[in-house]
């Protein structure tokens, strides 16, 4: 009886094993047939390259790309971006986007990474006026003039004239430096509207121009009010008030007292006597 029950606890053992192992089998089967998802090609940079560099194939490569996912303005074939400039800084594998090249017949370096409708502006500058070395490219800066007030008698004036400026060069890189040190240049070029770039020109010949470096996600314009030269340097002390003299004033003697006479009769005898008001 015993063994009959073991028999049976051993079939039936083994039939749960044998549906389990299909079961399995079948999922295995399953997950080998699935196709794997549609992909599409997209151009990366092979390497980290500058901004202004004009793209050979030796700098790109073509990687997988889900099908249903495109980017905006993504490069499919290396032919689309050959002989293109960079007008940014990319990163080793980061898509090449339409975005980032300059038009093919815009060239390479400093010129090509000119947007259009901008003009590219180099002014001279000093260890002072570049903020000893720390406007380097891709910083902001405001630029301000000092210069001699119009018809007056020497009187000076400073006056912010453009605000959120890029710099595109220190002067002859167009890149950072990696570890962020400044950089001693004597031209700075700034990338400025065109009539913005007339107003450098005007500072730049007949005034003295300072840059003021500021924060690079710092957007706002403050339009800070101009300072003149006499305002700036005025005295602020109070008027002294001269001392009043006290002239001695010499007193009036006091007026003599008054006086009079009277006339006595007594019988058939006169007398006058004198007397003074008291």
């Amino acid at each position: 009886m015993n063994r009959n029950r073991m028999l049976i606890g051993l079939g039936v053992a083994l039939v749960v094993a044998f549906l389990l192992s299909n079961y399995v089998y079948r999922k295995f089967q399953e997950a080998s047939s699935v196709k794997p998802a549609a992909t599409d090609q997209i151009v990366v940079a092979a390497k980290p390259l500058a901004l202004g560099t004009r793209l050979d194939a030796s700098m790109v490569k073509t990687i997988s790309w889900p099908l249903g996912q495109p980017v905006a303005g993504m490069c499919r074939h290396t032919q689309d971006c050959m002989n293109r400039a960079l007008i940014t800084t990319v990163a080793e594998n980061e898509p090449i986007l339409e975005s980032k090249l300059a038009p093919a017949a815009a060239g390479a370096g400093l010129a090509a990474t000119i947007p259009q409708g901008m003009r590219a502006m180099s002014v001279a500058v000093n260890d002072v006026v570049g903020v000893a070395g720390f406007v380097t490219p891709g910083t902001m800066v405001d630029v301000l003039v000092t210069g001699t007030v119009v018809g007056s008698s020497g009187g000076s004036i400073t006056r912010t004239i453009l605000e959120n400026v890029r710099v595109l060069a220190a002067g002859q890189k167009v890149q950072q430096d990696e570890q962020g040190k400044p950089q001693t240049v004597p031209v700075i070029t700034l990338l400025v509207a065109p009539e913005d770039a007339a107003r450098l020109a005007m500072a730049s010949t007949q005034g003295k121009i300072q840059l003021a470096l500021r924060n690079t996600v710092d957007t706002s314009t403050a339009a800070p009010e101009p300072v003149l030269q006499s305002a700036l340097f005025a005295s602020s002390a109070p008027a002294v008030v001269a001392p009043v003299k006290h002239v001695a004033v010499a007193k009036a003697a006091p007026a003599a007292p008054a006086s009079y006479q009277v006339e006595i009769i007594t019988g058939n005898k006169r007398e006058t006597k004198n007397f003074t008001e008291q």
